[in-house]
């Protein structure tokens, strides 16, 4: 296939995850009334198991796809995803839908893995950095769509009908995938699926200080991006009363973060993915400190226009941070692209939704854990970032690890 097509389906899969999580953000309060959920904050256990979901089964399918393969592994994947998502709709209890959520996340996860082990298996460097860009830039799209798209849909129907949905689009992008995708792992590269083999791919990754580094620090980037998600519809309708227009708020949000995600495209080439990332972590840790700040020195919750202004600005930045961290941190293990792609994705996953679980929970009708657990993440992952490159930021070529 061309490069256009090679780079929309990877985008295409990479989206079924942010449209798992976004998509039913406006439901989350009509989930909770139909499945009797008491408590306010318990809403957000639906992210939060199909985090967990998708951020342990990562492990597994990096050495799978190493040993058998990028296509069966995510032909099953993707099956997993769709029979989860159509159970859903005849889910009794809200305990049963966490756990259905968990297994559709088991099935998400070989969409991030091996779509990133494929574009690595074709493209190293800063190609690959400028490929991640545009996959980045199309996935950064579907939060600006899917919670209006969820909200459209419920207009239809009660809830369940968002699960259908997904079913459906995840059904087109399978029937594509299984159509046009040719097998990219070289059989040269190809792993025994052993023990020990597996133990040994997990050493070389964790033992490489540049992939363990920049893999932390965007752990904690992702925590506040999950934070966020968890408490959004709270912070939206909760404080500022937005009602219906919550699906535009976030839109709007997203849009920065596919935009920047966009020029980092047409930068990264030029400037490199340390000079363009190192400046937008910097710019990160000085917005949330001033959001912070003004957050704590007002009696009252912020004007919104100022509130949506320090988001977008820090949402800027991290779409200009997630893709070039992802290719550092992927760039010297390319002979075990697939092994690392899991256990990177487990550690940003997991890590991540952990962290965006403790953010979430601290929602006290404010939004001032959410702003604290953002600059609080940003501080971390520089001091991160400085040790992976022994305390030199802007260098233009990868330091020897």
């Amino acid at each position: 296939m061309g490069k256009t097509e090679f780079i929309a389906m990877m985008a295409a899969l990479m989206a079924l995850n942010a449209l798992a999580i976004d998509i039913m953000l406006p439901g989350l309060q009509q989930i909770g009334a139909s499945l009797g959920v008491e408590n306010e904050n318990h809403r957000q256990y639906v992210v939060s198991a199909y985090l967990f979901g998708f951020g342990i089964a990562q492990l597994f399918y990096g050495p799978i796809s190493d040993r058998f393969g990028r296509r069966r592994p995510l032909l099953i994947g993707l099956t997993i995803y769709i029979l989860s998502a159509v159970a859903v709709v005849f889910v009794p209890s809200f305990a049963g839908l966490l756990i259905l959520r968990f297994i559709q996340g088991v099935g998400s996860a070989a969409t991030r893995v091996i779509a990133i082990s494929v574009v690595r298996d074709v493209f190293g460097g800063r190609a690959m950095a400028e490929v991640m860009s545009l996959i980045m830039m199309v996935f950064m799209v579907v939060p600006v769509i899917a919670p209006g798209t969820g909200q459209v849909v419920m207009f239809f129907g009660n809830w369940h009908l968002i699960f259908v949905f997904i079913a459906v689009v995840a059904i087109v992008v399978t029937a594509w995938v299984s159509r046009r995708l040719p097998e990219t792992l070289d059989p040269a590269d190809a792993r025994p699926f052993t023990a020990s083999s597996i133990i040994g791919g997990f050493i070389i990754v964790l033992t490489n200080r540049v992939a363990l580094c920049y893999t932390i620090a965007s752990t904690f980037i992702f925590g506040a991006l999950f934070g966020f998600i968890n408490s959004a519809q709270q912070v939206y309708v909760g404080i500022y009363e937005l009602g219906v227009w919550f699906s535009l708020a976030f839109a709007a949000v997203a849009l920065f973060m596919s935009i920047s995600a966009f020029l980092n495209s047409r930068w990264v080439g030029r400037l490199g993915m340390r000079r363009l990332s190192h400046t937008a972590l910097l710019g990160f840790v000085a917005v949330t400190f001033v959001w912070l700040a003004v957050q704590l020195l007002s009696a009252t919750p912020m004007p919104f226009p100022l509130f949506l202004a320090f988001f977008a600005l820090a949402m800027f930045q991290f779409g200009l941070i997630a893709s070039n961290f992802n290719s550092l941190a992927m760039e010297p293990l390319g002979h075990v692209a697939g092994t690392a792609s899991s256990v990177l994705g487990f550690m940003g996953t997991v890590g991540g939704a952990l962290i965006g679980a403790m953010i979430g929970q601290a929602y006290d009708g404010t939004a001032t854990p959410m702003v604290a657990g953002f600059f609080a993440v940003s501080v971390i992952g520089l001091v991160f970032v400085l040790i992976g490159e022994k305390g030199k930021l802007f260098q233009p070529h990868n330091p020897r690890p």
